[in-house]
């Protein structure tokens, strides 16, 4: 019955994420390759330094990628079994699954309806006497309600690990995100602010964890022979606990490296582009725009607009689908992980999450990433305001 009779809006497909990769950033890759080190060298080093130092924290530990890393924080706080750890049930899989790789239960928190962030009072609600960590994600790239979270923390003898994947560049009440809790996660995949390709860190101000992380991300294995047991020689090392294989290659690191140079200007790019996301959908009383918390300067990795469904002629299956023809490459960000069939299975489809299960029906992520052109901001408007008119009651 509804269908769209117009040509497209776009000739070619527009992904709601994309690299961008210079001929720098090539040059860079290429320099370690003609290095003597394609793994565990130097741009290691020199690329934690890097993120260190902008995020304002002491220390960051590489890994493999971000879902890694999370392993790895859960590991160093010493997650085990029957300890649980409470995050929010509107983020990927990797925010929850780090939990069970430690033998520990995932405990959900419903969101607030305005920041899609996990609301602190839910958090109360389930902590109990076998909680052991908060994982607050910045979702979006918003930061989540840091003040709260924390004094929760510290009343209860918490360990906080702050998801960032989204988050990279963004503050809370003026403070850059990645030195602020016990631990904090960032990722470089392709779609964030700046990528190694695959890519995570860890950064955190405490001595402990660091040593653990060092240790955890290469198979539990340290060759500081202040840290030994006993020393055979220079060429011994020992395995003190079991760890895994999760190390960043150079290769990674140099390309990492060379792309937090332009971290200012990516991020700017994004925030203009979401300006003019806001300035043509704010009047649309059929979607609601992303609303910001005044504690927080996102970072912007998704821009996320939410279908006032009571207002439209059909449902945001139809929308995706319209948009998609239009090629406009929109996503959904997330399916919530308590709804996935492996976490029912567990058992977590008995307790419902009203506000995140009702933002999942209705929202839809529209393209945002900096080397995208104003003319692809406006394709992706002129996509949007076409299908909301032709389907709005």
């Amino acid at each position: 019955m509804f269908t769209v009779s117009q040509a497209p809006v776009r000739d070619t497909f527009l992904p709601y994420g994309r690299q961008w990769i210079e001929d720098d950033d090539i040059e860079a890759v290429v320099k370690i390759l003609k290095s003597d080190f394609l793994t565990t060298g130097p741009a290691i080093l020199e690329f934690e330094e890097a993120v260190a130092h902008y995020v304002g924290a002491k220390y960051a530990v590489s890994f493999s990628n971000g879902t890694a890393a999370l392993h790895g924080a859960c590991f160093a706080a010493g997650i085990q079994e029957g300890d649980e750890v409470i995050t929010t049930p509107m983020t990927f899989a990797a925010s929850a699954n780090c939990v069970l790789y430690q033998g520990g239960n995932p405990v959900f928190a419903d969101i607030d309806d305005s920041t899609y962030n996990i609301d602190p009072k839910q958090i109360e609600e389930k902590i109990t006497s076998k909680t052991k960590a908060i994982i607050p994600v910045h979702f979006t790239g918003q930061p989540a309600e840091l003040d709260e979270i924390h004094r929760l923390a510290q009343e209860h003898n918490l360990i906080v690990i702050e998801d960032a994947a989204h988050a990279l560049g963004a503050s809370y009440k003026k403070k850059r995100i990645g030195g602020l809790s016990d631990m904090t996660m960032f990722s470089f995949h392709p779609v964030k602010h700046v990528t190694s390709g695959e890519g995570g860190v860890i950064t955190t101000n405490d001595d402990v964890y660091y040593q653990k992380l060092l240790q955890f991300r290469s198979h539990g294995i340290i060759k500081d022979q202040q840290l030994m047991t006993e020393s055979h020689g220079p060429w011994y090392y020992e395995m003190q606990s079991l760890g895994f294989n999760y190390r960043m290659t150079d290769i990674q690191a140099a390309l990492g490296a060379n792309q937090l140079k332009k971290i200012d200007h990516f991020l700017s790019r994004r925030k203009h582009y979401v300006s003019l996301y806001n300035e043509a959908f704010e009047s649309r009383d059929e979607i609601r725009i992303p609303a910001q918390h005044p504690d927080g300067d996102s970072s912007w990795h998704l821009y996320i607009i939410r279908l006032q469904t009571e207002k439209m002629k059909v449902s945001r299956k139809v929308i995706y689908e319209e948009l998609m023809k239009e090629n406009i490459g929109v996503n959904v960000h997330y399916i919530p992980v308590h709804k996935m069939p492996y976490y029912q299975q567990l058992g977590y489809g008995k307790e419902t999450y009203p506000v995140a299960e009702k933002l999942y029906e209705e929202i839809l992520t529209l393209p945002l990433f900096p080397k995208m052109s104003v003319d692809d901001i406006n394709d992706v408007i002129t996509a949007v305001i076409k299908i909301l008119n032709q389907y709005r009651k």
